[in-house]
């Protein structure tokens, strides 16, 4: 499908995916309608540490790991993507801490990705490739440059997208070219796109606490990280096939503990559970590209990698709905790439 310039393009769903898309193509010179019940943040987007780790992925994801060389990539497209916004890209590294024996297979797995041997003295591990930000802050940022750039925002859901009338949960029919469905893991039915069909849930848990460092390097140990900042994140559960957003301490217990086997001073906290739904494919990447249902752009399933591959994902989308050349990653994230053979 083709769109012409001043197509008038929904988004659904206000993550980072939905956000980034909507500053790309309100930069394109496209009007844009953003629609999302929630309250902002309120999304998986929300709830994470908003790394931009390729190598912490690679090491510490197995689905992620054949994928480096893409996701270095899209961690190079951040620094354009924010050029002219408030949001800091820190870029200070990750240390890798833990018993001899469990960083001793850490160090294998990082050798066999061809990672760099950066070691501290005391043993532990350093990827000095990966960055991060505050995705709270960064959340709203996008949203204030998307608004001031004329992109409208709808606390509404949409029900159908037909024929260009698009249906919100309100009532109300309105008409767009073509509607971006980057909802995540909300919208696993089918019923806007068959191909999220394909999206498993997988439910996080993270912990925010009243204490710890603010600056300073990650640190990931045996089933946790600790992410520096007011306040410190501490994360995170993946619980596979699940879709609710009940906090559950009994889940997030094992990882407080985890993070005061690594800081002991952290033993005093008050920690404050926050959970989010992320949306998986089989091979760990984002379905990106056109729909089989027509008008339909899908930027959804990121996994771990929503804050990574953002600027990737809008860029392609912007791409495909300019009529422009979405460049070589666009295959690999290709909408419909589990479309099952038509049977002889």
């Amino acid at each position: 499908m083709e769109t012409v310039s001043g197509a008038r393009i929904a988004v659904a769903g206000a993550g980072v995916f939905g956000l980034a898309t909507a500053l790309a193509l309100t930069r394109a010179g496209l009007p844009v309608t953003v629609f999302d019940p929630a309250a902002p943040g309120d999304n998986a987007s929300g709830v994470a540490a908003g790394m931009l780790a390729p190598a912490s992925e690679a090491v510490f994801d197995e689905a992620s790991a054949p994928h480096l060389a893409l996701l270095r990539r899209a961690r190079d497209l951040w620094p354009a993507f924010v050029e002219e916004l408030d949001v800091e890209i820190l870029q200070d590294g990750v240390r890798i801490e833990g018993e001899a024996g469990w960083l001793c297979g850490i160090g294998a797995r990082r050798q066999a990705l061809g990672l760099p041997d950066d070691r501290e003295a005391d043993g532990s591990l350093i990827l000095a490739e990966d960055w991060r930000l505050d995705a709270l802050k960064a959340l709203a940022t996008f949203r204030t440059a998307a608004s001031r750039l004329g992109t409208r925002f709808e606390a509404v859901s949409i029900t159908s997208f037909e024929n260009g009338a698009l249906t919100l949960s309100d009532g109300r029919v309105e008409r767009f070219d073509a509607l971006v469905l980057a909802t995540g893991a909300a919208a696993r039915d089918g019923a806007l796109a068959p191909e999220t069909a394909v999206l498993a849930p997988i439910k996080g848990q993270i912990l925010r606490l009243d204490r710890g460092p603010a600056t300073g390097l990650v640190v990931r140990g045996a089933g946790v990280y600790l992410c520096p900042g007011a306040p410190m994140v501490v994360g995170a559960t993946m619980e596979f096939g699940q879709d609710d957003r009940s906090p559950e301490p009994a889940k997030t217990a094992p990882l407080l503990r985890a993070a005061e086997a690594l800081r002991p001073d952290l033993e005093t906290a008050t920690a404050t559970i926050q959970v989010g739904v992320r949306a998986s494919t089989a091979d760990g990447l984002p379905l990106v590209g056109w729909s089989v249902r027509p008008g339909v752009m899908l930027a959804v399933g990121a996994r771990r990698n929503g804050w990574l591959l953002a600027p990737l994902v809008a860029g392609l989308v912007a791409a495909y709905l300019t009529n422009k050349d979405p460049g070589p990653d666009a295959a690999r994230l290709n909408a419909r790439r589990f479309d099952k053979e038509p049977e002889a």
